[in-house]
């Protein structure tokens, strides 16, 4: 109860965490070793069942070879990433700059 209240009541603490958090990711997925991944099997229940590949299969690989510029691999993997990937990253920033902006808006707020 204690700690719903401390996040409650700090808003610059949480605001700060999560900033934090969303610009990490990118350092985080470039840090995955891509021979590791490569090694790893596949999740994917369509594959796993049937024994083709669905129209997703690959796209872990690809977004992250494309994160550590491995173009060629990525389209290797799927090509979708190059749809998917752009609105990784606009999504992203979309979280990042609305971060913000609620920051300037609540600092307004209180100069009422």
């Amino acid at each position: 109860m204690l700690k719903d209240i401390c996040w409650s009541e700090d808003n610059k603490l949480y605001r700060l965490f999560k900033s934090g958090a969303l610009l990490l990711i990118p350092i985080v997925l470039y840090l995955i070793p891509m021979g590791w991944l490569k090694n790893q099997h596949s999740v994917c229940l369509f594959k796993n069942i049937t024994g083709h590949e669905c129209y997703g299969c690959g796209m872990t690989r690809a977004i992250l070879s494309a994160i550590h510029f491995h173009f060629a691999d990525a389209f290797l993997y799927n090509r979708l990433f190059l749809i998917v990937l752009p609105l990784l990253i606009y999504i992203w920033a979309k979280k990042i700059v609305n971060l913000w902006l609620e920051k300037i808006v609540n600092k307004n707020q209180l100069r009422k």
